[in-house]
């Protein structure tokens, strides 16, 4: 009886904070100069809710190195940029009142294994805690901790979105483990009718006549189609990947009284406002596992949120900072989009890049206060920010709380996102609240 009184509080997946305990949690940092000095932008306003929290928590997409001392370069294989911003950034961010920030993105190795390892420097030397690369696998995956007056905060964060030479390994025998990011693959597979897949069958025929088939699939230069009712993307998790994931919560937990889990993800693309097909049911486990958030993050816009026995998952926060002031390019990026930099500025190359983010839903966003009473999350406000889409290159990407009117419309959509979850969002003042009146035993 003793011993199973012991396992229970080794094992417990159970919130164990004080009342009060508040996290706040942002989507996607693309950060590439202080900003905390500006007393124009308004983010003052902003760097109040996030100082206000126990646990302070943000995806951080920019390497941050000093250029003119960095012994690396940019990779041929990008994220989409080359993100990076000077040392300045450490001690900014920590001014804000981040504690917490996940590095597990396809940005990582933008600037190599050497931008990976001098962001981590600068970040250690500036006190705040980050999760999702390491030397090994092993190391990018374990969750990272943080010591608050309310309890002990864990995070575990990956990636799922990633360049394919940034994935981390542990080592094999005699060979050594391989720097880099926590990944979770994905294996795609595109659903179509059954008429649609026979006509794909007779052109893969005549195309792979050797290649072996499956009844209800079809491969076409890589390309796997599958039947279904809707036409859309299908995503299935590596199973190695999850039960490597599930460990790391599992882990965290039982060292800590709080558990944040970071997923970096684009799928199945950026243009789209609902999560893929495998994420409510991984997002239901890493919580069932000991998680007590879900934090997911990648494609710049809001998507819904959830509420799964009584832990809060966000499905996307879309871009809390989208700073547009890139001083600093590589030249695949200019020869991407048609530019020269012997003629062309940054700006000009951003001004075109930055086209395939069109309108203001890339610049519209939300801070997430969560308060947990009993153990339970009591309450969700949602501040809705807006990063200034309509100014100036130098002025934009910086989130500002928005008016009124643009705050309801903002979570008007969020109300609309989250309604398919069985969440119920009210509108009070500009402020989205979330009430939590019961939850389902842990």
């Amino acid at each position: 009886m003793t011993q199973d009184r012991k396992f229970d509080v080794i094992g417990s997946t159970a919130t164990n904070v004080v009342d009060g305990f508040k996290m706040v949690a942002v989507g996607d940092l693309m950060i590439r100069r202080p900003i905390t000095k500006d007393q124009r932008s308004g983010f003052g306003d902003v760097a109040e809710i996030l100082q206000s929290a126990d646990a302070t928590f943000g995806n951080l997409e920019t390497n941050i190195f000093d250029i003119r001392a960095f012994k690396g370069s940019p990779q041929a294989e990008h994220g989409g940029s080359y993100h990076a911003g000077p040392p300045e950034l450490g001690p900014d961010l920590k001014t804000m009142g981040f504690h917490l920030l996940s590095l597990a993105t396809n940005h990582t190795f933008d600037w190599g294994l050497e931008g990976m390892r001098e962001t981590g420097r600068v970040l250690d030397e500036t006190g705040i805690v980050y999760a999702g690369v390491g030397e090994n696998l092993a190391q990018a995956g374990a969750a990272r901790y943080v010591e608050t007056t309310r309890g002990r905060v864990a995070l575990v964060s990956f990636a799922a979105t990633f360049t394919p030479m940034s994935r981390a390994c542990d080592p094999a025998g005699e060979a050594p483990g391989r720097p880099g990011l926590a990944a979770l693959r994905l294996k795609n597979s595109i659903v179509v009718p059954p008429e649609m897949l026979e006509s794909l069958r007779r052109i893969s025929n005549a195309l792979q006549t050797d290649l072996p088939r499956e009844n209800d699939q079809v491969v076409i230069a890589g390309l796997t189609f599958k039947t279904g009712e809707k036409v859309g993307y299908s995503f299935e998790a590596d199973p190695r990947d999850i039960n490597d994931i599930l460990r790391n919560v599992r882990q965290g937990k039982q060292f800590a009284d709080f558990l944040i889990v970071s997923n970096h993800g684009h799928e199945p693309g950026n243009w789209s406002q609902e999560p893929p097909d495998y994420e409510q049911s991984l997002a239901h486990r890493l919580i069932d596992a000991g998680a007590d958030a879900y934090v997911g993050h990648g494609p710049h816009q809001l998507r819904g949120i959830e509420i799964y026995r009584g832990r809060p998952i966000f499905y996307s926060l879309g871009n809390f900072i989208f700073d547009n002031l890139q001083m600093v390019e590589g030249a695949d990026y200019f020869a991407e989009h048609g530019k020269d930099p012997r003629v062309d500025t940054v700006a000009d190359l951003l001004v075109e890049a930055m086209k395939v983010f069109p309108g203001t839903v890339f610049y519209e966003s939300i801070v997430t206060v969560s308060r947990f009473e009993q153990n339970q999350l009591a309450e969700l406000r949602l501040f809705p920010v807006e990063l200034g889409y309509s100014e100036r290159l130098a002025n934009r990407g910086v989130p500002r709380l928005a008016p009124k009117p643009e705050a309801e419309a903002i979570l008007e959509r969020l109300q609309r996102l989250s309604k398919p979850f069985g969440t119920h969002i009210t509108i009070e003042n500009g402020v989205g609240i979330i009430r939590v009146i019961s939850s389902s035993p842990r």
